[in-house]
């Protein structure tokens, strides 16, 4: 079953069409892969499905509902949780206070408490660091409290918005490690990753976008193998 269905989805800045028209499927329990070079309207794809943008044309359906346009704390109440580029933390917030801002819209004390500790299972130096300022953190350990924090809303669909930017390779390997797990755990995702070779090894399937369009669907086998992505985009 589909958990996430992408139809006709437009946006656009202004005069610029950011997106063109594009379709796309994540099903429950798959990790899909959205890749493509900078500019391609991936972001932009992104912040419309979970709701920070407003479509131009199209839909977005979730869990079997259409939620084009939907408030996105609404979204995220109802388990559709972004990892944004950048990380975006609390700055001025410890390390724990920011996990506690990803469980907002949850009342279940008890599985809060259990996620929580999930989390530093997961990303063994939050723990380490949960009473230091988030705006303290090296770039690494930011991304994982962007994770962490995702993660701490119980979401059934998970964005990720190029993960791996910015970090050191040692750094990268980890969060991917970590991504496999949430996924292995029953998570879905919709990665985006400029990294294309990372991002398909790590995914089911892929679509690869390009100038605003899906240029390529394929299984990420198949994708890898492609010349044409090799060539564009694995710099081979």
């Amino acid at each position: 079953m589909s958990l996430l269905e992408v139809g006709g989805l437009k946006v656009s800045y202004g005069g610029i069409n950011a997106v063109k028209g594009i379709d796309l499927t994540v099903d429950q329990g798959e990790m899909v892969a959205l890749i493509g070079a900078n500019g391609a309207g991936k972001t932009t794809t992104l912040k419309a499905i979970c709701g920070l943008l407003t479509p131009a044309a199209g839909t977005v359906r979730y869990a079997g509902a259409e939620v084009t346009g939907a408030p996105s704390h609404t979204l995220v109440a109802q388990g559709l949780a972004l990892v944004p580029e950048g990380r975006g933390v609390f700055g001025r917030m410890h390390v724990e206070e920011n996990l506690a801002m990803g469980a907002y819209t949850r009342r279940d004390a008890v599985a809060v408490k259990r996620d929580l500790t999930r989390v530093y299972e997961l990303f063994p130096r939050l723990q380490e660091r949960r009473h230091q300022l988030a705006g303290t953190l090296s770039g690494g350990e930011q991304q994982m409290l962007a994770i962490g924090r995702a993660l701490m809303g119980a979401p059934r669909l998970l964005l990720l918005d190029e993960p791996s930017m910015g970090l050191a390779p040692i750094m990268v390997q980890r969060i991917f490690e970590t991504i496999r797990a949430v996924a292995a755990g029953g998570v879905t995702v919709l990665l985006v990753e400029q990294n294309a070779k990372l991002a398909l090894e790590a995914s089911l399937r892929g679509y690869v976008m390009d100038s605003g369009a899906i240029s390529l669907t394929d299984s990420s086998p198949a994708l890898l193998a492609n010349p044409l992505v090799r060539q564009a985009y694995l710099g081979e």
